[in-house]
């Protein structure tokens, strides 16, 4: 008898929308896949390419597993996408972006949503011990990031345009919005503000033709509805609109 740990094999099936992690050999319906007996269906599927975090589901011959699960001989394996919306069970919902995501985390923090952000890439370790000690999801697009153990969660982000990026998140997370709350800047808080409070900040012609502002409690940063503000104005609305 053949001895299992070196000559199982499985038959996987990736679902349509985790195709792209996947070798294109591998990509289309059932394909069957040589098992050792010992490394776990996550290790398994992570090996195909697909980050665990944009898993939503593994279920092996009509019933859901664990990532630990051992895939014995013969089994079919469903991997499934993650729901939408997705739920992040355990703390406040917040967000860690890295270097690359830098539109997508000021996008966010306009909408109300804290986002911490790194400007500087300061490495895939540092960044997944920072997920895991504020207990933030990581986005990021580099797949080896969200394989790091250490991660409190993660999630890849699709898209390379900001507007698309945007629409992933709100649809996949569907955190709560609060427009104009957060500094863009820093992603701290904002307060109402006088013009004699920010008159420092101002050049002469913001002076005379606004009268409401905001600062920001961490950065002292001032707000006001300036030449950009009705742009700005357009991603709110349609972030509200697709929600």
């Amino acid at each position: 008898m053949k001895p299992a740990e070196i000559h199982a094999e499985i038959h996987i099936e990736v679902a349509p929308e985790l195709a792209l992690f996947v070798p294109h050999g591998r990509r289309a319906g059932v394909t069957p896949l040589a098992v050792d007996g010992v490394s776990t269906l996550g290790h398994v599927v992570e090996s195909l390419g697909v980050p665990l975090t944009e898993v939503g589901a593994l279920v092996v011959d009509g019933r859901e597993v664990r990532v630990g699960h051992i895939p014995a001989d013969g089994e079919s394996v469903t991997v499934r996408p993650v729901d939408h919306p997705q739920q992040v069970p355990g703390a406040p919902l917040r967000f860690l972006l890295d270097v690359h995501l830098g539109t997508l985390a000021r996008r966010l923090r306009l909408l109300g949503v804290d986002a911490a952000y790194e400007s500087t890439d300061i490495g895939d370790p540092a960044l997944a011990t920072l997920s895991a000690t504020d207990r933030r999801v990581m986005l990021s697009r580099d797949r080896g990031l969200l394989r790091r153990r250490e991660l409190w969660a993660g999630a890849y982000v699709y898209s390379t345009q900001p507007d698309e990026q945007l629409r992933e998140i709100l649809t996949r997370f569907a955190p709560p919005l609060h427009p104009w709350t957060r500094c863009t800047a820093c992603n701290g808080l904002l307060e109402p503000a006088t013009k004699e409070q920010v008159a420092d900040r101002l050049e002469g012609g913001t002076q005379r033709s606004y009268d409401v502002f905001a600062q920001c409690a961490s950065c002292g940063r001032a707000y006001w509805k300036g030449a950009h503000h009705e742009q700005l104005e357009a991603i709110v609305r349609e972030a509200l609109r697709t929600r």
